[in-house]
């Protein structure tokens, strides 16, 4: 049947399995928004700006595990999307997106909102592709979902020019892919998994650490049957929070610059480290030349670009690490460290996160531990990034698997409020909780017109200190104390929300903050909590830059419970 190519990315997206997608319509769009009505299958959120969609197709594709996709008009529409597609592609989120281009006679001539999108996101794509042939935009289609979730999944773009939008062809629907260069390994290679079981087997102090590779191939049970039946210890990543049961007793919480120091000691004490789903970033290893000096190297990892990039392996294992874990959890025997778990236990008897129980300052750990209380921990938590992303990850127990979404590697603030409202829409049964800090929510605040728009029913925590925090953090502790830009002037943020008719409150006070939470759990819709919290509270432990994990800054016990 003929189509015009507005009709056929449509037709293929329904093939594909879309529910929503994510975007902003524009003159190079506009073919595909006017015959987008004929498609009821397919839901459209219209965001008030691109990065709030890119940002929401990620929050949907990291909650649901399905690709998220997003679309923005030609020039600066597509160049908006360029920090959510980085921040996909550094996160290894599957995400398609897709960009009006101006028509093809007017490619390279400086059209009117001509940009060369596939040239600007080479890098931080996992492909991209520029249609100038209707014929083929129901092979490329398929081809961007088959790349965007296999192997390690990430963002591919579609550019289609209006005229394409507009050509009209024969519409068949390839059954399947053809890409005989785009190879994946997921099995595991068997010699490589008995080495492994070997040094597993004969360690002492064994630890897991475990990555978003757990969360993004859906191997929490398999991380939880190793770790059960060989008895190791488990840290995570900041990305791998979640990945493994909060109040499990061999769970020794986040390593990292920000990690807990009794995560951060066993992984400098251990003797053999199984790092499985992880890519060995600065902020988890701090100093590189000095990370887990005493221990054996197992990493397992789908991406073989990853192994030995940063730290190198003793034993690498290229594969989906569900299905290697499933041949290794067969093979492993069963063991007792009752001694190692011991020291651990001990390390976190003798450095334990900030006892809230004392003092009357209205402090942002209070708050998440509060939000966890209340919830039970079962929600999905959404942060931005700075200080108060650290504080979620370390104060709220995560008993929900896959429960936290938040941006590693590219740390974008502005992720926050619109991934959260993304991640609601994937899980519409779900309660979520976006935390956010005055700073980053403002990055993307106009996307409560969106959240009003569709009655988007999050529930939003802003860290309101008056800086932009971490940043302060660090001006004080490495520069003197010299605030140059960090302080913020804010606007009253339940105002602002009541103008789009979202209710809201501001709580000044530690005895108000539980009746907050619940009159927010109680409102059948979104609901805004601003916190008045203490504006030079910094996040602890810290590890300073160029320093190994054992010489972390613990917290200042009396001058945080100090009045």
């Amino acid at each position: 049947m003929n189509k015009t190519g507005a009709q056929i990315l449509c037709d293929s997206l329904v093939k594909e399995g879309v529910e929503v997608i994510f975007g902003i319509l524009g003159g190079a769009l506009l073919p595909l928004y006017d015959i987008l009505p004929q498609y009821p299958q397919i839901r459209h959120i219209l965001t008030r700006h691109e990065q709030g969609a890119v940002h929401a197709a990620e929050g949907y594709a990291r909650a649901t595990g399905r690709v998220g996709v997003c679309i923005a008009t030609s020039g600066p529409g597509a160049t908006n999307l360029v920090t959510g597609i980085a921040d996909a592609y550094m996160d290894s989120v599957p995400l398609v997106a897709i960009t009006g281009q101006v028509a093809t006679p007017f490619i390279g001539k400086d059209a009117f909102q001509e940009t060369d999108i596939t040239g600007i996101t080479l890098p931080i794509t996992k492909y991209n592709y520029l249609v100038t042939d209707v014929t083929r935009l129901a092979e490329i289609v398929k081809e961007a979902f088959h790349i965007a979730q296999t192997g390690r999944p990430g963002p591919v773009l579609i550019d289609i020019p209006k005229d394409v939008l507009q050509a009209v062809t024969n519409f068949v629907y390839p059954e399947k892919v053809n890409l005989p260069s785009y190879k994946i390994t997921s099995r595991g290679h068997m010699a490589q998994i008995r080495r492994a079981v070997k040094l597993i087997d004969k360690a002492e102090r064994p630890l897991i650490i475990a990555g978003r590779g757990i969360l993004i191939s859906r191997a929490w049970d398999e991380l939880k049957l190793l770790a059960e039946k060989a008895q190791i210890p488990v840290v995570s990543t900041l990305l791998g929070l979640s990945s493994f049961p909060g109040r499990h007793i061999l769970n020794f919480g986040m390593l990292g610059m920000h990690g807990m120091a009794y995560a951060n000691l066993a992984v400098q004490n251990a003797d053999l480290v199984i790092a499985i789903g992880m890519r060995f970033d600065d902020r988890a290893t701090a100093n590189t030349d000095d990370f887990a000096p005493l221990a054996r190297i197992i990493h397992i990892d789908i991406d073989p670009a990853e192994i030995s990039k940063n730290v190198p392996a003793d034993v690498p294992i290229v594969g989906d690490v569900k299905a290697v874990l499933n041949v290794l959890n067969k093979e492993v025997g069963s063991n007792d460290h009752l001694e190692w778990v011991s020291q651990l236990g001990q390390w976190k008897y003798e450095y334990p996160l900030v006892d809230l129980s004392q003092g009357d300052k209205l402090l942002p750990q209070y708050i998440v531990e509060q939000i966890c209380e209340v919830t039970q921990g079962d929600t999905v938590v959404v942060t931005g990034v700075g200080q108060h992303q650290m504080w979620a990850a370390q104060h709220f127990t995560y008993t929900r698997l896959n429960s936290f979404i938040s941006a590693g590697g590219l740390g974008p603030m502005g992720f926050g409020l619109p991934a959260a409202m993304g991640a609601r829409i994937g899980l519409p049964e779900e309660t979520v909780w976006c935390i956010d800090g005055d700073g980053s929510f403002q990055m993307n605040i106009q996307e409560l017109g969106t959240i009003a728009q569709e009655r988007i029913a999050i529930k939003i925590a802003i860290m309101n200190n008056g800086f932009l925090g971490m940043v302060r953090q660090w001006q004080e502790m490495f520069y003197h104390g010299r605030y140059v830009h960090t302080k913020l002037w804010n606007p009253d943020f339940v105002k602002i929300a009541e103008a789009y008719d979202i209710p809201g409150i501001r709580v000044k006070h530690k005895e108000e903050v539980v009746s907050a939470i619940n009159r927010a759990m109680d409102c059948p819709g979104p609901f805004l909590l601003d916190f008045a919290v203490e504006p030079e509270e910094n996040v602890y432990p810290m590890v300073s830059p160029g320093e190994n994990l054992a010489k972390f800054i613990d917290t200042p016990r009396p001058e945080v419970l100090s009045k």
